[in-house]
This record gives C-alpha cells, structure tokens and sequence, in this order.
C-alpha cells in the first residue's frame, strides 16, 4: 500500500445532459479544485476521467468516474488497485438528499444510505470504511420523486447556496490532504 498517495473521487453521471443536476455534486466539486489548482481531469482510464497532481506535497489523483452513478465502484476500484492506495487514502464527495442544500457532512466511514453510486463503491471494494464528504441537496420537495428530483438540473433561485456547500466540499479536501480529516469534521461539518 502506498499510504502517501490518495485518490480523490467525485461521482455524478457523464456528459453533458446531467452536468448540472443535483446528482452531479462530486463532479462539481471535482471542478472546482480543478480551477483552484490549475489541473483538468481529461485523462481517461479506470473507466474514468482522472489527473495525477503533486498537492501539498502529496501525490493526489483526482478521478470522475464515467460509468453511470449505479457503477461508481468499477472506477474507484480499478484506480485503488492500480495506485495501491489504502481505504482511509481514499476521499469520495457526493450528494445527499437528506442534508439541507448548503451544508456538508464529512464521515470517516459509513453506509450508503440511498446513494445507488455509494452502494456500488461499497460493494465492490467490500468494505464501508472510507472517508466521504455528503453534499446537502435537501430538502426534497414532497411532490417529486427522488430519482426525478436528483437527475433535475439546479433550478437557478438554488444554485448560490448549492455552490456554498461545494465550495465547503473543496474546502475540506484541502484540509483532508493538509492536515486531517478529523480537523476537517471540526471546522466544517453541519455548516
């Protein structure tokens, strides 16, 4: 294992159709590091969209998976094994229904909840036990069905907030690879 090395995994679905819906969360996080650190994530492989970038003196490969939400864990699986990098090295940011749109949550480890692209990670690294940053995208709206609802794109009186918990998101991977996760959970979560 290669414990200087970490992986940093945004989940959403490919193209251009689903760019901006709530389900895109982690891409859109992705993004904005990407802009903050002057790096692009157009190379492709582990079934995905990936870049190797030296970070606070660490080796950071960020990586999209592109295989669709429900097959997330094909991606991060093939890049964990090819970069031997440990679980606890291992950062996935996505979305969250069930926290209030603007808030992050960051968890050492956890179930997937409802997230079809956490079950899928879950299931094929056969374990739970890897850092994740939720990003709120809640409440949902009573008349809506949640997989209508997360596939919508941000309607515009809610992208603002919607941007403050990516940026926060972008926020506490800095601080992850910086510092720690637990000091990341101290600054950041529930705000």
């Amino acid at each position: 294992m290669n414990k200087d090395q970490f992986l940093i995994v945004g989940l959403g679905n490919p193209g251009p159709k689903y760019s901006r819906t709530w389900h895109n969360c982690g891409f859109m996080a992705l993004e904005i590091l990407s802009q903050r650190h002057h790096f692009n994530l157009r190379k492709i492989k582990f079934k995905g969209l990936y870049n190797q970038v030296n970070l606070f003196g660490k080796k950071v490969i960020f990586l999209m998976p592109q295989t669709f939400m429900n097959l997330s864990g094909e991606s991060v699986r093939a890049a964990l094994d090819y970069f031997k990098i440990p679980l606890e090295n291992c950062l996935v940011i996505y979305d969250d229904i069930d926290i209030e749109t603007g808030k992050i949550r960051i968890r050492q480890w956890g179930s997937a909840g409802s997230h079809n692209g956490m079950r899928s990670i879950i299931k094929h690294l056969n374990s739970d036990r890897f850092p994740r940053i939720r990003v709120g995208i809640g409440p949902q709206p009573g008349n809506i069905d949640i997989v209508d609802y997360v596939m919508q794109n941000v309607p515009k009186d809610k992208q603002e907030l919607l941007f403050e918990g990516l940026t926060k998101a972008a926020d506490a991977v800095e601080i992850f690879l910086k510092e720690t996760l637990d000091i990341a959970m101290n600054r950041l979560n529930g705000i």
